[in-house]
């Protein structure tokens, strides 16, 4: 089995330029076999739940597998639903620990989302919700598939619809949002065209219980 999570060193990371955000990324974070090897145990690790969303007033399960895990008083509020946390697998929570110094950031808590093929998706939202308080900072992982991340800013009355922004996220690829990308931005994982395998995605956040 590959060596899990060696020893972190010093990382430049690379700015991507976007007009009211704060976006920051390591497009290798991680090499490819450490990446695999992780991949795989967290596939195995995390209790993975196909979670119901209330959209347009009614119950509908979400295009993925997700699982919302962290300290004991990180309750989490989405789409008009409230999840209490799992407990950290010590492998994601020794990950945590190293997100956290890359990052220069605290977290107490990660939202994970496993995209089985490539008909699995997230719509188009921000992580604006109170307990992430005022400019949260979140960190996200790739693992797996190659999956382009898009950003488009929000709309305000009169105005048209704003150029998007298409990141792909390698394997092992680490993106920080931070300021005020979740006020002026909202992000989306759109479905792909033919064959794509599964991609896990980790974004860990500071929930500020009430």
């Amino acid at each position: 089995m590959p060596n899990l999570l060696v020893g972190d060193g010093d990382h430049d990371w690379q700015r991507i330029a976007l007009a009211g955000a704060d976006l920051s990324w390591l497009p290798q974070w991680l090499d490819a076999t450490e990446a695999d090897g992780l991949f795989a145990a967290l596939r195995a690790a995390i209790p993975w739940e196909n979670h119901s969303l209330r959209m347009f007033g009614r119950d509908v399960a979400a295009p993925r597998l997700s699982c919302w895990i962290g300290d004991a008083d990180t309750s989490y509020t989405y789409s008009r639903r409230r999840f209490e946390p799992h407990p950290w697998p010590p492998l994601l929570d020794r990950l945590r620990a190293r997100v956290e110094r890359t990052c220069g950031s605290r977290f107490n808590s990660v939202l994970a989302n496993l995209y089985r093929d490539g008909n699995d998706a997230m719509g188009w939202h921000s992580d604006a919700e109170a307990e992430l308080g005022q400019q949260p900072v979140i960190a996200s992982l790739s693992l797996g598939a190659e999956r382009t991340f898009r950003l488009r800013r929000k709309m305000s009355r009169g105005t048209s619809i704003s150029p998007v922004l298409n990141l792909p996220l390698p394997h092992g690829s680490l993106l920080r949002m931070a300021g005020d990308t979740q006020a002026h931005y909202r992000h989306a994982l759109p479905r792909t065209r033919g064959e794509s395998a599964a991609r896990i995605n980790l974004t860990f956040r500071l929930i500020h219980p009430a």
